[in-house]
């Protein structure tokens, strides 16, 4: 991809972590689509959200609630919205879920037509925080068998979903793409590179780790559109460099370091500042829809 080509920008507003966690970040219907439209209205054309129990202040992943909030997005801003899957770290995940049940709401808000990507993410790792280490606390894993990363290309095949990757450790782009090549040919999964200061996955947000990552993506996924991000992060200083390689953009309260005062709104402000500065321009949602359909994989 050119780099004068439009620039995805997506924001991820909340993420799993509970107000306790993430102050800043919107729980309530009403707060999430309030963000989301003023994030829209700001140049963000993905929209990325955990949906949220309102009374116990925790994420439940229920059709009926991801239902409610992107129909009342959609009605008003033409956005990509997509959500999440529950994984192990939940704690009301008390036991192990089968792969229909972890995509089960995504199969229903795609055949009612109110989502165009999901959450496969091609891998496992350990998700544990310099702060835990210290304390002598324990992190978790992220578990996504091999199986589960099947069945989740299987569904984006059938159902025609855009399978969005997050790319916590190299080893997930290597069988990511293998998996995609294998069960959903037709598809062109985006590569989410994750990055992060406060965990100990993957790589820092340091520009030789964009380069090792492209490396391996020429390699692996040449055409496919990929995008910088991460959890505990800070990703702005990547940005011009991401832009000038033809990559896109994730920002937002769900990646941000807890506690992080800057809202989603003013980290999309920033992002789009930076993006511009660049010489590019943001891609609206159908200039995404567009390229997506038009980019060739290499089989």
């Amino acid at each position: 991809m050119k780099a004068q080509e439009p620039v995805w920008l997506e924001v991820a507003l909340n993420g799993p972590w509970s107000q306790e966690r993430q102050p800043g970040i919107p729980v309530s219907a009403d707060d999430i689509v309030a963000q989301a439209l003023a994030c829209a209205a700001e140049g963000a054309a993905i929209i990325h959200f955990h949906p949220y129990d309102e009374s116990t202040g925790r994420q439940s992943d229920d059709f009926a609630i991801y239902a409610a909030i992107i129909e009342r997005i959609r009605a008003k801003a033409d956005v990509i919205c997509y959500g999440t899957l529950p994984f192990a770290g939940d704690i009301d995940a008390r036991v192990p879920l089968t792969p229909a049940q972890r995509f089960a709401a995504v199969e229903q808000l795609a055949q009612a037509g109110l989502i165009e990507w999901t959450v496969v993410d091609p891998g496992s790792t350990n998700i544990t925080s310099r702060a835990d280490l210290a304390s002598g606390k324990q992190g978790f894993v992220y578990a996504n068998p091999e199986s589960h990363i099947r069945y989740g290309l299987d569904l984006c095949q059938r159902l025609d979903l855009v399978p969005s990757y997050a790319i916590y450790e190299p080893g997930f782009m290597r069988l990511g793409a293998a998996l995609q090549r294998q069960c959903a040919p037709q598809l062109s999964p985006i590569y989410r590179l994750m990055f992060s200061d406060s965990f100990t996955f993957g790589f820092p947000p340091q520009p030789w780790a964009i380069d090792a990552y492209l490396k391996l993506l020429q390699i692996e996924a040449p055409d496919a559109p990929w995008m910088i991000a991460g959890l505990g992060v800070q990703i702005d200083s990547l940005i011009e460099q991401t832009v000038s390689n033809g990559g896109h953009v994730r920002v937002g309260l769900e990646d941000a370091p807890m506690g992080w005062r800057i809202s989603n709104i003013e980290q999309v402000r920033s992002a789009r500042r930076r993006i511009e500065s660049s010489g590019a321009r943001l891609a609206t949602a159908a200039d995404v829809r567009k390229k997506l359909k038009t980019t060739s994989l290499t089989k």
